[in-house]
């Protein structure tokens, strides 16, 4: 494509480029390619962006999308090659491979390989694994089209988008509960993955993207996975499924600013994938009225991208009752009154979060079961250093006691069994020892939530 054609940012990150006096400069890096697109899309939202399918088939695109794919392993997919196996042939022939057959546009997809994943509700949920080589090239498509999307992405929207975790999302309605917005509309999308319109995703990426090339090459990654949806499982999803909902994000949005008083919002949302959360001020005084405009436009928002509510499983919640709770990302959200009579939120885990951990470790206690006991610590401890660093950061002490103590519980009467000392009580064991000697996992300490510095209600 002509240069003279080009889009500035990708004109100045594209090969070599000729300075003053016919001087030769060196071709920029992947990171300052993707951050001149992010800031030429963020300065420009109605810009659509070509040449954009030559940086995907670049070497550096491919070799960092193949080291992303490594760091994150996973299962072989439907051919059964996996990393073991590229390395052992070469992976720089692997990757030349598939460079060729990009730039000869011969490459083409293989079908993902679907695995089933119990969920804790007794249904399972349908993984689409896609081949080491799938995974490479959907990763160089995402490095090059998740600068342009996330300049687009909303405050609200949380889920697997770089530097944002789920716990800035927690902070969010916990924020929103603490400023009174305690009437909560919690929607579930039915089946969200597996429905996402093929038609409409492209139209959403053509809107930014004018690339026959990238477009085609999307596409064969989509229909490879079916006639509808985003596989589970595969790279470059979580980036087309938020693109899908940001129409619904930006409608939260809007009625956030049509409602703002000064520094304070009457509205407030979060959302995770496709797990949203709305908060609406329960002392506002058109808050019924406003309830339900939101809860009407949420479905017309839905209903143009063919998106169904779970009306079996959404519900609307009054913070303000007795008791009330609402779930959002493992934790249960309530309001209560701190002892200095002002209200807080209060975030628990989930029921079914900590059900989930014990059962999870009781089958890894099974398998260890005539092992030495340093065996099930050191499969243990990762296991519970992840949930007690996800759930810190709410009211999680009284859960955190009950883990603590069941683990410890579990690990004396392993060792008793162990040493033939059944008639000795747990008790008899020294919590130190397990901790200092043995290195069981030790650090529940809990990281309460910190009250936002601005945006109070008025009056």
């Amino acid at each position: 494509m002509p240069a003279e054609r080009r889009s500035p940012a990708v004109r100045e990150s594209s090969g070599k480029m000729e300075g003053k006096g016919g001087m030769i400069k060196p071709t920029i890096s992947l990171q300052d390619l993707r951050r001149r697109i992010y800031l030429k899309a963020k300065a420009e939202p109605q810009w659509r962006f070509w040449g954009l399918y030559v940086h995907l088939c670049k070497p550096e695109t491919l070799r960092e999308a193949y080291r992303l794919a490594k760091h994150n392993n996973g299962a072989p997919g439907i051919d059964g090659v996996t990393f073991e196996a590229v390395e052992q042939n070469g992976w720089e022939a692997f990757l030349e491979q598939i460079r060729k057959e990009l730039l000869t546009r011969t490459y083409l997809p293989m079908r993902n390989r679907r695995k089933e994943i119990p969920k804790s509700n007794g249904k399972v949920r349908v993984l689409g694994i896609p081949t080491i080589r799938d995974r490479v090239v959907q990763g160089a498509l995402k490095l090059i089209l998740e600068p342009i999307f996330e300049a687009d992405f909303q405050p609200g929207s949380f889920g697997y988008r770089p530097k944002r975790r789920a716990h800035e999302a927690v902070n969010r309605v916990a924020q929103a509960i603490v400023t009174h917005k305690t009437s909560v509309i919690d929607l579930d999308l039915r089946s969200y993955f597996d429905n996402v319109s093929h038609d409409l995703l492209l139209v959403k990426v053509a809107r930014r993207v004018q690339d026959g090339e990238v477009l085609h090459l999307l596409k064969l990654i989509l229909k490879a996975s079916g006639t509808k949806g985003v596989p589970q499982g595969g790279v470059i999803s979580p980036l087309l499924s938020n693109l899908y909902l940001n129409e619904v994000d930006r409608m939260l949005e809007r009625a956030k600013e049509i409602t703002r008083d000064g520094p304070y919002t009457r509205v407030e949302y979060a959302r995770y994938a496709d797990d949203m959360i709305v908060l609406v001020d329960g002392k506002y005084c058109r808050r019924e009225w406003l309830m339900a405009a939101i809860q009407i436009r949420l479905r017309e928002e839905l209903t143009q991208l063919k998106v169904e509510v779970n009306e079996d499983k959404s519900r609307v919640v009054d913070l303000a009752s007795p008791d009330a709770s609402v779930g959002f990302l493992g934790f249960d959200f309530r309001r209560l009154r701190s002892l200095k009579g002002k209200w807080r939120p209060n975030a628990t885990p989930q029921r079914k979060k900590r059900t989930a951990l014990i059962r999870k470790l009781k089958e890894a206690f099974h398998r260890h079961r005539s092992q030495p006991v340093q065996g099930i610590i050191s499969e243990i401890n990762p296991i519970l250093r992840g949930w007690v660093n996800y759930f810190r950061i709410g009211n999680s002490a009284e859960c955190f006691s009950h883990v603590r103590h069941w683990v410890e519980r579990k690990i004396v009467k392993h060792m008793a069994r162990a040493r033939k000392r059944r008639g000795t009580g747990w008790k008899g064991w020294s919590s130190q020892r397990l901790h200092a000697e043995l290195g069981l996992f030790n650090d529940y300490q809990i990281r309460y939530w910190q009250p936002p510095a601005k945006a109070s209600p008025p009056g």
